[in-house]
């Protein structure tokens, strides 16, 4: 099976993924609690062909798929949880609730596991025809990437150490390969306890969990001086005791995310958050409960992959729009603000951003029908993603496809709005090419995995710190701390 074989079989069998795409988009369930969306993937993967293993890394949601023996072991992965609070009706131009209060796929992981899906299945085929021992082929169901850290517990049991390279993409408004790195992250839920009591008959003798989580989090604000500019720390109250004012709360609960440029910087700063939280406790008469949440780990670039990314996606016709899918993406970009020129690289490249400018009209432009221009960074960027912990364990590489119009702000109504529409499903096809053809030109070209690897040696030499805590499971956020 040559590339033009191999799309055109993308081509041929993409309604099924489109109607994969279709169905995670309507179950929009959120981070560890995606049972009925893995429930699809694992009868589709079995129906065609692909041995199915689950519950990976005591993970309930987290599965794979794999075909094929031998070496190179090429893995691809997809991801399928979708974030609270987000629904929205498809096709929509204004924000209109499919559930009131609802779940829905605010980052597109509807399109992500469905496209990467796509790939392995059309590398499945190349497989066939090219016989037993000629190499394997395994997807990986990703489950809690927006809060769970699937990917994170699964290299904890060093599930990805065995492939020779790992290949993914994500949803965006635009075409590109991604590069550099991203910050690393650790979620920890604190819980205090206090003593209830009337706040007017009997004040003194209540301790409030509540004035603890608040003291708590004006101690981090007095921190935030003080850690490098790089780290982040973010917060939400999951539990303020109750609403009766005159009770004294005798229980409350706060969420903290910290973030730094490594794994070990990030478990520094947890342990000066955690200081302060002993501190509140202290001063407020309260105890003191954790539960570690999860963790992910700074991404490791890898040029050799990037360039291989890319060459295919130069090779690859992109989409065509028809004047009723742009007419939907301008009307979907007057509902929103954008700020600056679509595509990462437009930040940290004059030469790039004058190219975007001209591309987009100055950012004007609604739907985005080019590729960007390839450049490799190291630049540690503001987001994490546990795509990062599998980086520290294989060759690992993103792209981006145009999946939703320029401009769109992430974990939005807009994105759920677009998570049918003929522009994103036609992003996600072209994401499945990109993937495929790089697997195979991985499996055909020794010389290009060997170097692939060698840079991955380099680079990650240090070793993989893995930001999940010895002893942790996979934890749900909010959720009360018995």
């Amino acid at each position: 099976m040559n590339k033009k074989e191999l799309y055109a079989y993308i081509d041929e069998n993409k309604g099924i993924f489109e109607e994969l795409a279709d169905s995670i988009w309507e179950c929009a369930e959120i981070s560890l609690k995606e049972h009925k969306s893995a429930e699809i993937y694992k009868n589709l993967l079995e129906k065609l062909g692909f041995k199915v293993e689950t519950g990976l890394a005591g993970v309930e949601t987290a599965f794979s798929g794999t075909f094929g023996s031998g070496k190179p072991i090429i893995g691809i992965l997809g991801e399928f949880d979708a974030l609270s609070g987000l629904s929205q009706k498809a096709g929509m131009t204004e924000h209109d609730e499919l559930v009131f209060g609802g779940n829905g796929h605010g980052c597109g992981h509807n399109l992500l596991g469905a496209g990467s899906l796509s790939a392995a299945y059309a590398v499945k085929k190349y497989l066939e025809e090219k016989g037993e021992g000629s190499g394997t082929v395994i997807f990986y169901g990703c489950p809690g990437e927006e809060g769970g850290a699937g990917k994170a517990f699964m290299a904890q049991k060093g599930i990805f150490y065995g492939l020779d390279a790992a290949l993914t993409w994500h949803p965006d408004d635009s075409n590109q390969v991604t590069s550099g790195s991203y910050l690393s992250s650790i979620q920890v839920e604190y819980k205090f306890e206090g003593v209830a009591a009337h706040a007017a008959g009997c004040p003194h003798l209540g301790r409030s969990a509540l004035d603890a989580v608040e003291l708590m989090n004006i101690g981090v604000q007095f921190l935030r001086e003080h850690i490098p500019s790089s780290d982040r720390i973010h917060y939400s109250i999951t539990d303020a005791g109750g609403i009766s004012p005159n009770v004294v709360q005798p229980t409350a609960q706060v969420l903290y995310m910290m973030r730094s440029d490594t794994v070990t910087k990030a478990k520094a700063l947890v342990e000066r958050v955690e200081d302060i939280a002993k501190g509140a406790a202290l001063m407020t008469g309260t105890t003191l409960k954790r539960r570690f949440i999860d963790g992910t780990a700074d991404v490791v670039p890898n040029e050799v992959l990037e360039k291989a990314m890319y060459k295919n996606f130069e090779e690859i016709e992109l989409p065509e729009y028809s004047e009723e899918e742009l007419a939907f993406a301008e009307e979907l970009k007057k509902t929103y603000i954008t700020d600056g020129l679509p595509g990462f690289a437009s930040n940290f490249s004059p030469e790039i951003a004058k190219f975007v400018d001209e591309k987009t009209n100055g950012g004007k432009k609604a739907q985005n029908d080019f590729l960007m221009p390839l450049y490799h960074s190291e630049v540690t960027l503001p987001g994490s993603t546990d795509v990062g912990d599998v980086s520290w364990q294989t060759p690992t590489v993103q792209i981006n496809t145009a999946t939703w119009s320029s401009g769109i702000p992430g974990h939005s109504w807009q994105v759920v709005s677009m998570g049918k529409s003929t522009i994103a499903k036609k992003g996600m096809n072209l994401a499945a090419k990109v993937i495929a053809a790089t697997a195979l030109d991985l499996f055909e070209d020794e010389e290009l995995l060997s170097a692939a690897k060698a840079e991955f040696s380099e680079k990650a030499k240090s070793g993989y710190v893995c930001p999940i805590e010895e002893g942790a499971v996979p934890a749900i956020a909010g959720e009360k701390i018995l």
